[in-house]
């Protein structure tokens, strides 16, 4: 009975959501109870799952070329798999939360079966890329997965049919990268089972498998140079599609196949291939958090810091150092927390004001109190800044790279302070940037337009509470998510070094009397002072609040005008960096040379046939 529960997770979301796109959208009322209670159901199993031993299920479904092509349905819960199943089903359950608030205008209630479906879909289909021990159906649900981002993204609107075809593209495209990599897998081992597994990547098949492998992990994460497809789906997505897949579940299910490519399937030593997924990472910290700086759009954004923070990910994995690989995967659950935490807040402050622009927005932190605390802590914690969990991974994936420098030799361990640089660099940056997310949506001058907005409903506040009270609960004490996740999912020892010359707890405390002492100065400066209340100065005229507001969207703007930087700025903005763009625009030049040859012209086409037939004389006769 025990191994039977494994299935629910994954078969009962899958069957529901599947049937609930079919069904006509006007039963809203229905998909809301139903996705509700089957997501509290699957969060339920996911704690039970954890809480239990190790465990398989297996359905013999198909067995071809004499039992080498074996198609079962193998699921096996493993420490890894089990601890990011809780966080993925939890997300879900949060998500689905605050959707039940946040989906209530006619609008959007014409697609709820659709969107509602979509959730589901997600939930079962990554229950079964966590639980799955065949490389093959792991390819399958991966796939569930990616259809369902699609339908999610479209749920939009009309304006986000080109975001979500995007993404269903590069993501499709890296997806075929993993059918391949996965068949030259099986063309070696003989064997689709996840732990029978285990190749030195030394020679060209094996690293080219590798190569194709990683392509779906980076990109499902979101890293450079497969990223444009995220900002593209937070600018037009809904914000609890956003939080739900690529701020959360994406970056978990994309980390997790890092892993197990990295530790199970292959045997990584330092070289070559490290050196790819270090470089793959620092660039993806730096030139992405320098593209967000700039965002003037609040959801754009806040994809690019989803994009900047998959490199600490991909660099503590990078390092093969047990603190570094347990840095990165520790960060991969971090940031699935304030990063979704974020994009709730965002979605809360864009369905209030009516807008994601931050040239708009201002002055909100007394009107939305909840969202701007839980936002607050969210944009401390992803910033680095102590005691909040950020902080504490971040730590980790610079001692990791520091260890690497010190016990690995070769160009990787070698070039160590580059990446340590990288990673500090991009964490002040990080920092800079929410400064301006904070001045611009709730410390400035309020708009008068602005005047009537009032905090969102009980439950979209819950979610990211939770969420937020998670972040300092994580970074206060993390050694109980690092011995009770991290390093039983990663094997490793609960007596592993974590965070050297750091006491979680003094600092905290530290903090909070710092904090006090500041609130006292300011509260018996205030009494003792005698303040006069006046109008700003403009020339001896009263002018209206609006035309004294200081945009946040001119932070950093002098940063995209150096001269060393603006042609990378315009060239980002015109699309030059973006693969899915430059595919397009290679279809097109193709095109357009495939109809000048085909020009209906008959001496053409005979000039075509005879270099055919001399192509054929030379590779075949031998006629020369």
């Amino acid at each position: 009975m025990a191994n039977v529960i494994i299935c629910i997770p994954v078969l009962l979301p899958l069957i529901v959501g599947f049937l609930m796109l079919f069904l006509p959208s006007k039963l809203s009322v229905l998909f809301r109870a139903s996705t509700l209670i089957i997501s509290i159901v699957t969060f339920i199993l996911a704690i039970v799952i954890f809480t239990s031993g190790e465990s398989q299920y297996s359905w013999h479904i198909l067995n071809l070329a004499q039992g080498e092509f074996d198609l079962t349905l193998l699921l096996k819960v493993t420490s890894l798999g089990k601890f990011i199943l809780l966080f993925a089903m939890g997300f879900g359950l949060l998500i689905t939360l605050y959707s039940l608030k946040a989906r209530t205008t006619a609008d959007v209630q014409k697609n709820s079966n659709i969107y509602y479906g979509s959730i589901l879909l997600t939930i079962g289909g990554s229950a079964g890329i966590l639980l799955s021990n065949h490389l093959l159906f792991l390819l399958i649900f991966w796939e569930i997965v990616t259809a369902s981002l699609y339908l999610l993204i479209a749920t939009g609107g009309k304006s986000s049919n080109f975001a979500a075809t995007k993404s269903f593209t590069m993501i499709g495209a890296s997806d075929a990268a993993f059918l391949i990599g996965l068949l030259i897998v099986w063309s070696i081992q003989k064997t689709f089972v996840i732990s029978n597994m285990h190749l030195a990547a030394d020679s060209t098949l094996p690293v080219i498998a590798f190569l194709l492998l990683i392509t779906a992990a980076i990109t499902k994460a979101g890293a450079m140079p497969l990223h444009t497809w995220l900002p593209a789906s937070g600018e037009y997505a809904s914000a609890s599609v956003m939080a739900l897949l690529p701020a959360a579940i994406d970056k978990l299910l994309g980390i997790y196949l890092l892993v197990i490519v990295v530790r199970d399937i292959f045997e990584l030593t330092p070289g070559i291939l490290s050196l790819v997924l270090m470089l793959i990472g620092s660039a993806t910290i730096i030139i992405a958090v320098m593209v967000a700086m700039v965002q003037h759009n609040l959801k754009r954004l806040l994809s690019y810091h989803a994009i900047s923070q998959v490199g600490y990910m991909v660099l503590g994995i990078a390092t093969l150092t047990p603190i570094g690989i347990a840095g990165g995967v520790f960060h991969m659950l971090n940031h699935a927390i304030y990063k979704c935490c974020l994009f709730l807040c965002g979605g809360s402050v864009e369905q209030q004001a009516g807008t994601a622009e931050l040239d708009e927005l201002g002055g909100l932190g007394n009107k939305m109190p909840w969202t701007f605390t839980a936002c607050l802590i969210a944009a401390l914690s992803i910033s680095g800044v102590p005691p909040f969990n950020g902080f504490v991974s971040k730590w980790m994936v610079y001692q990791g790279v520091i260890e690497m420098g010190n016990k690995q030799t070769g160009l990787v361990s070698g070039l160590w302070p580059i990446w340590l640089v990288s990673a500090m660099f991009g964490s002040a940056l990080t920092l800079a940037s929410f400064v301006k997310l904070i001045h611009s949506i709730f410390l400035s001058r309020l708009p008068s337009s602005l005047k009537e907005v009032k905090e969102v409903s009980t439950l979209q506040i819950i979610p990211v509470v939770i969420l937020a009270g998670l972040c300092v609960i994580l970074g206060i004490f993390y050694y109980l998510p690092l011995n009770t996740f991290i390093y039983p999912g990663l094997g490793l020892e609960a007596e592993t070094p974590v965070l050297s010359l750091w006491s979680a707890g003094l600092a905290t405390i530290l903090i909070i009397v710092g904090i006090i002492i500041g609130v006292l100065i300011w509260f018996v400066m205030r009494l003792s002072a005698n303040i006069r209340v006046v109008h700003t100065w403009n020339c001896g005229e009263k002018s209206d609040s609006d035309n004294l507001i200081v945009s946040g969207t001119h932070f950093y703007k002098t940063v995209s005008s150096m001269k060393c930087l603006k042609p990378l700025y315009l060239g980002q903005e015109k699309g030059y960096f973006d693969i899915y763009n430059q595919s397009g625009r290679l279809g097109l030049s193709l095109t357009s040379l495939l109809k000048w040859l085909h020009s209906g012209i008959l001496p053409m086409y005979l000039t075509w046939v005879i270099i055919g037939l001399l192509a054929v004389l030379f590779a075949l006769c031998r006629v020369w």
